[in-house]
């Protein structure tokens, strides 16, 4: 049983630590969009207390459902950092700063994996699918929705009256469960999301197929919003950086099926915006 000094000793630590968070600054916030992490709160956890203990500042991870309102966030500055999918990126402009570049497998792409599931043995590209029930990930997704969307328009037909039916799983995770299950015929999947999960839970992604690969893109970016500080936009770009050197930074980044962080380059995106200006986008 807890006694009277013991408890008074823990109220007295707690409020000590409150106020030592508040004389190093501010909170760090970093929104996450469904393409990572999902479900992974002891993940988020874990990295929020290594960021801690390297910028010496509170962190608070934002997780929201949709890319769109990870968007808002980033617009209205309501949070400071934010790991979002290259098509956002291209869609906030001025209003973020590219931070950093993931690197999977030793490089920082990925690219769309047409799945189907692993009954289908002759599916090889998306005209193949045509009449089917096709699932996206999210209207604001390169590989989970712009890419198909391109391929199909690429190849002289309507995305809108393509297949007999669409729908959105707001996360690759959902996008891939769905083609496992054979409610979706098919779909275009992060493959970055797709090779982690087969890490995990093989038993899920055994069940689908991949039918065909995308050329490269860029790495969905980490980014700040236009606002934050040069000091806080060059330490954190350099706490990222040095993941890789640190037993704990290693840990989470293998956890994370990552091999650590560049600084990048808005070129890196230059294939992505190409398809945007074939939908009339920016």
């Amino acid at each position: 049983m807890i006694t009277l000094r013991k408890f008074l000793l823990l109220i007295w630590l707690f409020a000590w630590s409150l106020s030592a968070w508040a004389a190093a600054g501010s909170t760090i916030r970093i929104a996450m969009t469904p393409a990572f992490l999902h479900d992974q709160h002891a993940m988020l956890a874990q990295w929020r207390d290594y960021l801690q203990s390297q910028l010496k500042r509170p962190v608070e991870f934002i997780q929201r459902d949709r890319y769109r309102e990870t968007i808002d966030l980033l617009q209205q500055q309501k949070v400071d950092f934010a790991w979002i999918c290259d098509y956002p990126y291209l869609v906030l402009k001025d209003d973020v700063k590219l931070l950093a570049v993931a690197l999977h497998q030793g490089k920082p792409n990925y690219q769309a994996y047409l799945i189907v599931p692993a009954t289908d043995k002759t599916t090889r590209s998306i005209a193949d699918l045509k009449g089917s029930i096709f699932a996206y990930a999210d209207p604001y997704s390169n590989t989970g929705y712009l890419v198909p969307r391109f391929e199909i328009k690429r190849g002289g037909a309507d995305p809108a009256t393509f297949f007999r039916r669409t729908f959105f799983t707001w996360s690759h995770r959902k996008v891939i469960d769905a083609v496992a299950s054979g409610v979706a015929q098919g779909a275009s999947v992060d493959s970055y999301v797709w090779e982690s999960l087969a890490k995990v839970r093989p038993d899920i992604t055994a069940k689908t197929r991949i039918a065909w690969k995308s050329a490269l893109f860029g790495f969905p970016p980490m980014v700040a919003q236009r606002n934050v500080s040069a000091a806080d936009f060059k330490r954190m770009q350099q706490v990222l950086m040095d993941m890789q050197n640190h037993p704990q930074g290693l840990e989470l980044l293998k956890r994370l099926n990552l091999d650590g962080f560049v600084p990048g380059s808005p070129q890196l995106y230059d294939g992505v915006v190409d398809m945007m200006r074939q939908f009339g986008e920016p």
